[in-house]
């Protein structure tokens, strides 16, 4: 039950990850700080007071960077690897007692990949909304993720288990979403070519 336990809550957070990157890891180290909850061995860096100052800053400059019309869709290109970075140290940083090599197995596939399909089919969201109001509305996209963040960040230890179905749920939404986006954008009429008209000759 322990077990299975610890590999829902480091589902939740790796699931928040696909939301805002650095939230869950500052909610983590707040959880750590104030002796909540306990990282497993080599992961208690994250409960230091360091990493407290790290994982604020570097959250305050993350929601604060996707209210920048041009810059959020960019952002999201380079996130994906970064969410799926954050998902697994964040899974296997709760995950003890299990060989290392089974360890990291759980942690990249259950935490880095429910990070990485979370984020894309966020950015794909993204792009829609971009795509309809020429990023006019994308605040709200924005403002919709880095609340879900927080609040599944903060969930995670309370009710890990309805949070780590709910990131399953997510897992599931976000892979149907992806394939729809994909599908949708293959089968979209091809651009006419422009010809170049040819100069007059003298």
């Amino acid at each position: 039950m322990d077990y299975g336990i610890s590999i829902l809550l480091g589902i939740s957070l790796a699931a928040s990850c696909g939301f805002r990157i650095f939230v869950p890891l500052l909610v983590t180290n707040i959880f750590s700080l104030a002796g909540w909850v306990h990282l497993s061995g080599g992961f208690e860096w994250m409960g230091t007071w360091i990493a407290f100052a790290i994982f604020l800053s570097a959250t305050i400059i993350e929601i604060g960077a996707y209210y920048i019309p041009w810059l959020d869709n960019a952002l999201d290109t380079v996130a994906v690897p970064l969410a799926a970075v954050a998902g697994t140290l964040l899974s296997v940083s709760f995950i003890a007692d299990f060989p290392p090599a089974v360890q990291w197995a759980i942690g990249i596939i259950a935490g880095g990949g429910t990070a990485a399909i979370i984020k894309t089919a966020a950015g794909a969201v993204r792009l829609g909304s971009s795509a309809a109001s020429a990023g006019f509305t994308n605040w709200i996209v924005a403002t919709l993720e880095h609340i879900a963040s927080f609040i599944m960040s903060g969930l995670s230890f309370i009710i890990p288990i309805v949070t780590g179905i709910i990131a399953i749920f997510l897992f599931v939404y976000g892979i149907i979403r992806i394939a729809r986006w994909r599908k949708k954008k293959k089968n979209l009429p091809p651009k006419p070519a422009v010809h170049s008209l040819p100069q007059e000759t003298r």
